[in-house]
Formats: C-alpha cells, structure tokens, sequence
C-alpha cells in the first residue's frame, strides 16, 4: 500500500467524508472479519448456536456470513479475501490524528532531557505512589531529544515473534524496510533470518529477560553484551519506569553498555506515554494486565512511518490455511495467562488492516 501526502478536510467539519459506498464496503470488510475471528474462537458450532438463538439470518447477511455448512477452507479464504479491500485515506489520517492528540510518540515516546528536566519527578506507570526524582544521575542517562519524529520514515516493518511467520521466506521483505522494530530480543540467527530477516533498528528488552536469563547482570555481563551484538547498531528500550522493581535491571543495562564502550542507543520508554497508550487501546476493547511489546510498537510506529507493516503477529494455534503453528516462531512456549489479551489485540491490527491503516501480512512473501 503506498499512501501520498494530501491535503484534508478537518474530520469534525460535518462534511461526509466517506460516502455511502465507501462505508458500505468498509462494513462488509469488518462484518466478515467479525464472522472469521468468531469462527476461530468459538470453533466450527458458533454460527449454528447463533443461527438456533436468533433465528437464520437474512438474506442480505446469508451472502456475507458463513453458511452452517461451512468448510474450514472457506472460512480461512475469508482471511485472504479481506485483504483486497481499498483502503480509505480518510480513515488513516482520522487515525493518526487520534494517536497525536491521545499519544504522540515523537515527542514522549522515550524519557528525554527535553521532556523530563533534571530535579523534576518521574510518576511510575503502574506503581503510581512511586515517585522518581530525575536525580544528576539519572538526568545524564537520558538522551537530549527524541530521535525520531512524525512520520520519518516511508516503510516500517514490526516483527512479532508469533509462528505464523515461520517458514514464511520473509526476511528481504523485512530487511527491506526503511525502518525495522523487534520485540524482546529474538534470535534472528542464520537458522531464522530467511524468515525474519536481520535488520533491526530498535528492540524492545522485558527485564523479566534480563532477571531470568541473565540474573539481573549482578554476575556476568559479557553473554547478554554478546547477545546484543546480534543487533548490530540497533537501539534498545526498556519500560524502565512501569514499576520500582525494573528501575535497577533496566538501569544496568545502560551501565553495561557504558562499561563495554558501546555506542548503542539505550532508552527507557516514558510512563505517561505508555499509560496513554493503554488507554487508547481500552476504548477500542483491548483490555489487559498488561498490552504487549508488539501493540506498544506498533502504536509507535504508526506515528512514526508512513506505512506500517506487521510481521509474526497471530494469536491463533492455526493459520489462515487451517495448519497448527507454534505459538513462537522458535519456541511453543505460551504466556503466562491473563497478562496480554492477545486475541483482542489481533483483533484490532485485522480490523485496521481491513480499513487501510495498517499491513498484516499472515501468509508467505514472495
């Protein structure tokens, strides 16, 4: 999808911006994605229950919803069927208007000198009767501005290490990409990379990964600082301020790299930034402990680039061809649950998918 830079008419002006065609095929795009995401999630008798509850649809619905015979061929060809519908220019620009009011990543994305000024105080993200003061300390830990700015970027590509990219062939696609976001540092090793390429620009760290795996850098440094290095020159970010207890994990990292003479870019995601971002997701039915590396990159990114592109993103033990996949592309190992609501979140990338704003891609590249 390429998107142009034009000028618009201000949404709120009262003026029917998308014509009665345009929604009418927007809906039928949505109510067939409702029907796929059903089909997946309550299984092969959902439709059945539904015909026996409120009677047998009406003609009209008869041709868009799937009939009670349907075979799992049919339902999944409903998938790649959405992905032809034309996207609306008006929807996306209504859509980064939202973000920039609600979020605005290009300026509280990270925390900044800019936007967090030394001896001021630092409210957590979750634990809210936590106070940081931005100490002399602290203060030269952060970096003197945002490095990215509004739509900076023509190409992003964000990779979700879901199995559904598996055996994809991916990976130029990715490596492609003007600008390429990651999530919790996966191997993306010669074994992976045909499928998820190599590029990477920034990547996410849970310090859950630095605590489990790498015993909090309290011991050797030299494996995680090796580790790293798969990423050539990207940046990191660590959500820092989401609770006390990441303060002190997320902070070695950056004394780390210090200590290893790196020039790599270390940043700590902004608490206001990322409660904001919740927010925004709540009004749209994602609700959860906690949203996800993925959904917190993807919302970035739409501010950031041009035109967003999804990789590894499915939340479903089938793909769209009705074959089981590993939950990881190199593992099978679930969340814990409860935390994400990683269906919802899908969800919402399909639906925005379907109304032009983004690019899920599920199936091979060529």
């Amino acid at each position: 999808m390429l998107r142009r830079r034009m000028g618009y008419s201000d949404p709120s002006s009262g003026k029917d911006i998308l014509g009665n065609r345009s929604l009418c095929f927007i809906f039928i795009c949505a109510f067939g994605l409702v029907t796929l995401l059903q089909q997946i999630l309550y299984g092969k008798n959902y439709i059945k229950r539904k015909i026996r509850r409120h009677g047998y649809p009406t003609s009209f619905h008869k041709s868009l919803c799937l009939s009670a015979r349907v075979k799992t061929s049919d339902l999944f060809e409903r998938w790649r069927n959405l992905q032809v519908c034309k996207w609306d220019l008006s929807i996306y620009i209504y859509c980064m208007m939202s973000l920039s009011r609600c979020c605005n990543a290009p300026s509280f994305l990270f925390t900044t000198k800019r936007n967090t000024p030394a001896g001021s105080k630092l409210r957590y993200e979750v634990d809210t009767s936590g106070i940081l003061p931005i100490t002399t300390e602290v203060f030269k830990m952060l970096p003197d501005d945002m490095p990215y700015s509004k739509s900076q970027y023509k190409k992003c590509a964000v990779i979700g290490n879901g199995g559904i990219i598996k055996n994809s062939k991916c990976g130029k696609e990715i490596d492609s990409a003007d600008f390429v976001f990651r999530c919790n540092i996966p191997p993306i090793n010669e074994k992976y990379s045909a499928d998820v390429g190599t590029k990477t620009d920034l990547v996410t760290i849970n310090p859950s990964i630095i605590t489990e795996r790498f015993q909090k850098l309290e011991k050797w440094r030299r494996p995680f600082y090796e580790v790293l290095q798969n990423y050539e020159n990207s940046s990191v970010v660590l959500p820092a301020f989401y609770n006390v207890r990441n303060t002190d994990v997320s902070f070695r990292v950056k004394y780390m790299l210090d200590d290893f003479d790196s020039q790599r870019g270390v940043f700590f995601f902004h608490p206001q930034y990322l409660l904001n971002v919740q927010r925004f997701w709540a009004v749209q039915g994602v609700r959860a402990k906690r949203l996800s590396s993925g959904l917190m990159l993807v919302t970035a990114a739409l501010e950031m680039c041009e035109e967003v592109h999804l990789y590894g993103f499915w939340a479903f033990p089938m793909n769209p061809s009705g074959i089981f996949i590993t939950h990881h592309y190199y593992d099978n190992v679930k969340p814990r649950p409860g935390f994400h609501a990683m269906p919802h979140e899908i969800f919402n990338f399909i639906h925005m998918h379907t109304r032009g704003i983004i690019n899920v891609h599920t199936g091979q590249c060529t």
